[in-house]
């Protein structure tokens, strides 16, 4: 008979099953690794040995509460294809993995047995594993379901010990364990197996670095991630996904990286129930039609939610949760910026803190009621390179292309800031620079007295709102260029803004994942702009006055 490992690939490629674009490719790695052996083979025996060991596991929560555990044949892929995949030395194949799957398709059931295999059944002795994430309290959620796993199993709980937070198996020395990066120290581990739960979740990659090279003692050591599609895609997990695509795409050889990504085709409707199945594998069974049907039309009625439905149930990765302005409507917008020397315009600041990005955006009023978008942005090295570090976002490159400078130390240096201001006024005719009082008096002061007109615009829905909602048509009717920017476009793809009881809008900075600083400094210079254009004429200002 096929092994089941190798069955699903089959119904996926012949179409029995319907699955995403990245499952298709994994299921042909699969059997073309078989047909292609290099240096490793497929050991069914220890695949079944795993599928045997899950017998022993039984549900803990919701309708199959109390139930034997049986693996559904994604999960028999996913588990075979981890265990089953062998070196010429007979170690496993694979030793890391990322696994992507919406919401409710059991993946904390899979993972947590995972543990519990690692833990009891591997034969490693001395075992560690961990259950990893940001906070302590959210490794523990999938130890605590593989400790109450064990618990209800009569064959596991007769050899593991389980306290607080701890499984143990004393026979072999072994023992998993919750670890959280708030803990006081990551330092000494001896990984053989890291379960990684809601990678998205992590806005750092410090946690996935210290798994990763805590692995090096074992002879087969697995570095499992999985999770959900997220908004961040400046994150350790996107660069997971991202190394995967190229993994499955054959553009990259790992043979030691294992892939399996649900997710829909570019051109499925989000809207039809195929498309649910496609990117669901768990699809009618734990991830139901009829809860999917009821979100479908929350989403349909009120589109902030379009967003988290498409992540969370259909594996799209998005900027954000609730999204304002689709980054392929921003970029349609784009055009090509034309030369503006001489030219009159608006400026916009945002000085955010000292220690993070300042923007300064200039607004140029153009032909058929459009508007040219120059920006730039500041930033402290230091805060820089950790944010390159810790965050994967890539300020090098937007500074060796001249789109970002790098200020000396761990503050923000407002001379240079001053610097570019004054060059610009010498190079285009500046009538305002719009900026936020708050925190900003002594560079505005200083600016005054350089000879700009200083004009403060308060971040709230009176003064916000009308700007707001003129770039929102601006943008849709193209009337916006920006020659697509790659730091106010970050900027843009990860602004979420904010509503009143009276339909008022503006930017929020606490709802934003990232940082949006950029678009806050244009619609702060647009509130400036649309108001000269509503007088129809330039007016003389004289000194620094309050809007």
């Amino acid at each position: 008979m096929t092994h089941p490992t190798t069955l699903y690939a089959q119904r996926v490629l012949s179409g029995d099953i319907l699955a995403g674009p990245y499952i298709r490719k994994a299921a042909q790695r699969h059997l073309s690794d078989l047909q292609n052996s290099r240096s490793f083979y497929f050991d069914e025996a220890a695949a079944n040995h795993v599928f045997d060991f899950f017998g022993y596991l039984r549900h803990i929560k919701g309708e199959w509460a109390n139930k034997p555990l049986e693996l559904e044949p994604w999960q028999k892929f996913i588990v075979g294809s981890l265990f089953g995949w062998k070196r010429e030395d007979g170690t496993r194949r694979f030793r890391t993995a990322y696994i992507e799957v919406p919401r409710k398709n059991g993946k904390s059931s899979l993972i947590s047995g995972i543990g519990l295999y690692l833990l009891v059944a591997d034969l490693e002795g001395g075992a560690e594993v961990y259950s990893a994430a940001t906070k302590k309290d959210q490794a523990k959620i999938v130890f605590d379901d593989a400790k109450r796993m064990s618990q209800r199993s009569p064959f596991l709980n007769k050899h593991v010990s389980a306290v607080q937070n701890n499984l143990s198996m004393e026979m072999t020395a072994s023992k998993f364990e919750p670890l959280g990066a708030d803990a006081d120290s990551m330092d000494g581990l001896n990984i053989h197996g890291a379960l990684v739960d809601e990678l998205h979740a992590h806005k750092t990659r410090k946690v996935w670095d210290v798994l990763e090279t805590a692995t090096g003692a074992r002879t087969q050591p697995l570095l499992i991630g999985i999770t959900t599609a997220g908004f961040n895609r400046y994150s350790i997990c996107y660069e997971q996904k991202e190394y995967s695509e190229k993994i499955l795409n054959d553009v990259l050889d790992d043979d030691s990286y294992f892939a399996y990504m649900a997710g829909i085709d570019e051109g499925d409707t989000w809207d039809n129930p195929k498309t649910w199945e496609k990117a669901n594998p768990n699809y009618g069974i734990s991830v139901k039609q009829d809860d999917l049907e009821r979100k479908v039309q929350k989403a349909k009625a009120m589109p902030a939610a379009l967003n988290n439905f498409l992540t969370k149930h259909l594996n799209v990765w998005t900027s954000q949760e609730e999204k304002w302005i689709s980054i392929e409507k921003w970029k349609a917008s784009a055009g090509t910026v034309p030369n503006t020397d001489g030219k009159p315009c608006f400026m916009g600041l945002d000085l955010a803190s000292k220690t993070d990005l300042t923007a300064a955006v200039m607004l140029f009023p153009w032909d058929n009621d459009s508007y040219i978008v120059k920006p730039h942005f500041f930033i402290p090295e230091e805060s820089m390179q950790e944010a390159i570090e810790k965050q994967s976002i890539p300020y090098d490159v937007w500074e060796r292309d001249g789109y970002i400078t790098a200020t000396p130390g761990n503050v923000i240096d407002y001379e240079f800031l001053k610097a570019y201001i004054n060059k610009m006024g010498t190079q285009y005719r500046i009538e305002e620079i719009a900026f936020d009082p708050w925190n900003s008096s002594q560079i505005a002061v200083d600016l005054q007295n350089d000879g700009h007109k200083m004009v403060e615009v308060r971040q709230g829905y009176r003064s916000l709102s009308e700007a707001t909602k003129e770039l929102e048509a601006l943008v849709l009717s193209k009337r916006l260029i920006h020659g697509d920017h790659p730091v106010l476009t970050w900027n843009m793809d990860n602004l979420v803004v904010t509503t009143d009881p009276a339909g008022n809008i503006k930017p929020d900075k606490a709802k934003a994942t990232q940082k949006i600083d950029g678009a806050v400094a244009m619609i702060t210079g647009l509130a400036r702009a649309i108001l000269h254009k509503q007088a129809g004429s330039v007016y003389e200002y004289r000194g620094i006055r309050s809007f």
